[in-house]
């Protein structure tokens, strides 16, 4: 999946420690290494995680550092992310499933009242090129209408910027055919369709992100709900009402790069969204918890 070249400035957000924060300016975290922090926003409800960021190397382990501070079976995942690492967005949308997440698109942000603080969730959010199989890994998968989700080829991730001027050997070709297979038999694991595969694998590097019609996430397999989920208050679960989405807030409508060869030696290349190139300076403004 490869670069996206429209940028906008989204509600930013930083964690520390587990707790959400405002940041200043318009940095976009989506396009920094992911971060993961949990939201919480009781007594509204149970609270939520927030996944913000491209997938790189250490997000797998990151994640795991993460869910090792709470009990996460069944919670909700909220992503904003501009994608990542083909393989290692594999392997942390596989965290994702052994825990039966639920998961969704969206901005987390938190808002100050007489009540107290409160998290919630602006539908107005990206989640392109790998995060959309990252939202594939979810039990149950809610898309509300103001999310955009985008899909693109897997490429090299050091020539996407400049895809047709560069040079490929055959070593290249094997990486990229092998990342496919892999990504083909993840999407099958996750009960999504051949669809998005299809849609996804037609658009080159060079062409805009293609955005996913409501039609075209039920094609895929991609929504598996429209139901509003009530967020149980004591626990952070999920449960399907089965009612009309109506006027609610997207927080009650939660329904629910190295790579190794398989003999476990590294291997120098990978393909990977071009969205993780960022400059170093962006990267180190905002690290990796």
């Amino acid at each position: 999946m490869a670069v996206a070249t429209v940028c906008l400035a989204v509600p930013g957000i930083l964690f520390a420690l587990g707790d959400l924060a405002h940041a200043d300016g318009a940095l976009e975290e989506r396009k920094l290494p992911m971060q993961f922090g949990w939201v919480a926003c009781q007594p509204h409800c149970g609270g939520w995680i927030s996944a913000v960021g491209i997938v790189t190397a250490d997000s797998p382990k990151d994640f795991d550092d993460f869910a090792q501070q709470r009990d996460l079976r069944g919670a909700t995942l909220v992503l904003d992310s501009s994608g990542g690492s083909v393989n290692d967005s594999i392997t942390l949308g596989r965290r994702f499933r052994s825990l039966g997440l639920m998961t969704t698109v969206g901005t987390s942000v938190l808002t100050h009242g007489p009540q107290g603080d409160r998290g919630v969730i602006e539908p107005d959010a990206y989640c392109e090129s790998m995060c959309v199989f990252l939202l594939l890994s979810g039990k149950t998968r809610y898309v509300p209408e103001a999310a955009h989700v985008r899909v693109h080829q897997i490429w090299m991730g050091d020539r996407a910027e400049d895809a047709r001027a560069a040079s490929y050997s055959a070593d290249d070709l094997m990486i990229v055919e092998r990342d496919i297979g892999r990504l083909a038999k993840y999407t099958f694991e996750m009960g999504g369709a051949g669809e998005l595969l299809a849609l996804s694998l037609n658009v080159p590097p060079w062409e805009e992100l293609h955005e996913l019609s409501r039609e075209e996430m039920r094609l895929t397999n991609l929504v598996t709900t429209d139901a509003v989920a009530e967020v149980l208050p004591s626990t952070g679960r999920s449960v399907v009402q089965g009612v009309a989405l109506a006027a609610k807030p997207v927080q009650d409508r939660f329904a629910s790069t190295t790579v190794s060869d398989p003999q476990g030696a590294p291997m120098a290349k990978s393909t990977k969204t071009a969205e993780v190139l960022v400059p170093t300076a962006s990267v180190a403004a905002a690290p990796a918890q």
